[in-house]
Parts: C-alpha cells; structure tokens; sequence
C-alpha cells in the first residue's frame, strides 16, 4: 500500500502497512458462514492495500460493551500484534467510538472496523469529483465522533489543513482533538454545498435521459462479481475491471443497441456486499438511484463462488430497501467459465449462464433483456400528418416499428414502446377500424 499526505512539503507515505484481521462471531453461528466473512474481510484488506499479517477470530453471547472481544481475547490480541509487527487491526465487526478507543489503547495499534475499511476502499476507488465528495463526506461523517488522536492517519482527516497532518498529531492531544473536529465540522459544511450543486446537475441530466424515453438498464449485483467487465464487453465503455472487491464506483452510462435493433441505456452500479452500513447507502445514493429508477434490473451473480446464493441473497436484500424491488429483473449467471463441471448452480427465473470475459452467452442475454422490456411495453397505432415527420424519426430511437405504410392520410406506424414513450405521441394514436383498409 502507498499512501502520500502533503504536510507542509513533507511527504509522509504509507507502503505495505502488515494488519490483524479481527472477528467476534456468535455462539452457535454457521461455520461455514464465518468462514465466508473472514474470506471476505481479507479482500477487502487486500483492495485496500494492506498486508494480512494474521487472523484472530473469538465467539461470543454478545459483545464486550468496552472492546467488543473478551478481556482475555483483547491480551492475546495485543500479543499477536507484536509479534508480527502489525500496525493496524482490521475487524470485520461495527465498533463504537470508544470500542475503538480502547481497543487502539490496550494493543497500541490503529484499528479500523468494518465501515472505515470500506470507506477506505472507497477513496482509493472513486473517481470522479462528485464520487470523491462523496466519499469524504461519508468519512467525515462517520470518523468525527471517533476521533481520538489516533486510528485517523488513514482517512483523509488526518491531512486535513489548519493543524492536520503528522507534524500536528504531535501536538497536545485535547488541543488538536477539538481543532480537527473543528476543521472537520467546517469542512462537512462546505462539501454539503458543493454536493448539493453537483447532485442538481445530475438530476438534470438524469431528466434529459428520461426524457428520450430509451428503456434503462441497470446492471446491480454483489461487489466482484463482474459487472464492470460485462458493460465493457456489451457497450466498449472501458470501465476499470480488476479481480478485486469494489474496483469501480461511479457510475457509468451507455448506450446499447440490442438484438431488434432497439436502444437501451445501461447503467453499471456499485457493487453491494453483506451488511452494506447504512450511511454508506446513503453517501451513494446518486449512484443506487440508478437502480431505483431503472425499467430493468440486469442481476450479475458469480455463479462460480460458494457464497452464490448468500451474495444473490444480500442483493435482493438490498434492492428492497432501495425500492426496487418490484422491478422486472434478468440474472446473468457469469464466470461459468469458471465453475467446475456439474457444479450446481442457482435456478433463478429468466436467468442466462454466461461469461463476460469470453462472451460466451451474451447474445443470449441481450435477447432475454430485450424479451423482458418487451413484456412491459405495449403495442399502440399512429397516424401522423406529414407535418409531424420528425416526430417518426423520433421515435424509432426509442421504439420497435412493427409496420409503417406511407398513406394518403399521413405516415401510418404501429410500434411497440414503454408507456411514457406512447404517452408523448398519444394525440396521434388511432384505433385499427380508423384507418385500416378493408
């Protein structure tokens, strides 16, 4: 890992930062389950760029209200970090501000929890201005009432102006505690506005989009399980595809033209993961409302890991909660290329096995999008004055023409369209016995 903060021209960088990874699971929960977590919890270690230096794991009733592990537990942890010169504790559990307070005294090491590791990933990911707004206002957010004078040097609080940086953490710690949360709070304000400004812009640009009436598509699905790759091998887009959790975050948009010849906008998103922390649905919400919004939702499950069906559970989850869930929705069943001969995999409704990387079924899958739009669509006929010829020419980028006949009366159509779509053109729709000859 490298990290590079600007203190007054001094550059101090992180590289290769060695972390425990730390779990408290339930007395009685699924082993298997765990496992899962763990696994999870070291990609996510290793996206942020740290060096897994060991695992402890302890279970419990119920948590430690002080250290979340037992007080034995907490010792043999502090003896693990020294021994393998750890300099950071990754849990895989929510922790409060003095959980953590705590923990960093007892074991003389920064820790992070879960939502500061995806938070973390989250900045290293974002790209444009807006997702980068995002993202440091999520962490303003969420370090403020955690700042301790220690466990920040990671976040971007710990470069911030006016008394941030590794020459002020020197400092008198009460004195630099209220200044940073000071900077923080002003800082919070400021970003709060130009959000504001930015998210105007998009929900204009969102409006333009519904306004051409093309169907969106949303591609949703668990973090890694190759979406990115698929709107590159659908659309050329060149979005960033890496093998890694959460290697893309801002949204993308394009155009696709499918089998029919009808064009769609699709949109990549996100990836979600098991227990998404709130706040963090929150701060991206400009990009998960393009799920909420969408005409269709295209599901990408890695049909080639053993937690397919906890991962497609956790997403159906979370589109509930940002209320799509009545939303029609394809899955495509990726990295079958992968899977092992006679794995078992998932039997989903209008699902397609395919992979993104060869192409293999792809056609398939555009062909199962298309049959799915089309269900929702309705058929309508249309006679325009010749005057209106531009209207035609409109709308053959946003609906399938099933007949057109050049009449004496005006241009004839019957086409097939979503309703908003037919709602635009509704003054010129006839009824069959109007205009059909005998």
């Amino acid at each position: 890992m490298e990290r590079t903060e600007q203190n007054g021209g001094q550059a101090e960088e992180y590289e290769s930062v060695g972390a425990v990874l730390a779990a408290l699971f339930w007395n009685g929960e699924d082993e298997t389950l765990q496992q899962e977590s763990l696994q999870e919890l070291a990609g996510l270690a290793e996206t942020a760029g740290f060096q897994v230096a060991g695992v402890l794991t302890q279970q419990r009733d119920r948590p430690d209200t002080r250290t979340c592990l037992g007080e034995g537990k907490l010792r043999e942890l502090s003896q693990f970090v020294k021994a393998n010169g750890a300099e950071l504790i990754l849990f895989g559990n929510e922790l409060t501000p003095s959980q953590i307070k705590n923990i960093e005294k007892a074991c003389d090491c920064r820790v992070f929890d879960y939502s500061m590791l995806i938070l973390e990933i989250f900045d290293r990911h974002a790209v444009t201005r807006e997702g980068r707004l995002q993202v440091e206002m999520a962490q303003l957010q969420y370090t403020l009432p955690r700042l301790t004078g220690r466990g920040i040097e990671l976040s971007r609080l710990g470069g911030g102006g006016g008394g941030g940086g590794a020459g002020a953490r020197r400092g008198k710690g009460e004195t630099l505690l209220e200044l940073q949360r000071r900077n923080a709070r002003r800082r919070m304000a400021a970003l709060r506005a130009e959000l504001a400004a930015l998210r105007r812009t998009r929900g204009e640009q969102r409006r333009a989009r519904m306004r051409s009436e093309l169907p969106r598509v949303a591609i949703m699905g668990y973090t890694n399980a190759g979406k990115s790759t698929l709107l590159n091998t659908l659309t050329g887009a060149g979005v960033l595809a890496e093998d890694k959790l959460f290697a893309t975050l801002d949204p993308v948009t394009r155009m696709l033209t499918l089998p029919g010849g009808s064009k769609v906008l699709l949109s990549d998103t996100v990836g979600l993961i098991r227990n998404l922390p709130h706040h963090l649905i929150e701060a991206f919400a400009s990009t998960l409302e393009e799920v909420s919004q969408a005409d269709l939702l295209l599901h990408v499950v890695d049909a080639s890991s053993p937690a397919c069906d906890r991962q497609i559970a956790v997403c159906r989850e979370l589109i509930e909660q940002l209320g799509a869930g009545h939303l029609p929705v394809v899955t495509a069943l990726n990295k079958i290329d992968l899977c092992s001969r006679g794995q078992p995999l998932p039997h989903l409704p209008d699902s397609v096995e395919i992979s993104a990387v060869t192409g293999r079924g792809v056609d398939r899958l555009l062909q199962a999008v298309e049959n799915t739009l089309a269900k929702s669509r309705q058929t309508a006929e249309l006679l325009f004055p010749y005057a209106q010829g531009r209207l035609v020419e409109q709308l053959r980028s946003h609906a399938e023409i099933l007949e057109l006949d050049y009449r004496e009366d005006g241009i004839f159509l019957r086409v097939r369209a979503a309703p908003a779509a037919l709602g635009r053109v509704a003054a010129w729709r006839v009824y069959p016995d109007r205009h059909r000859e005998d």
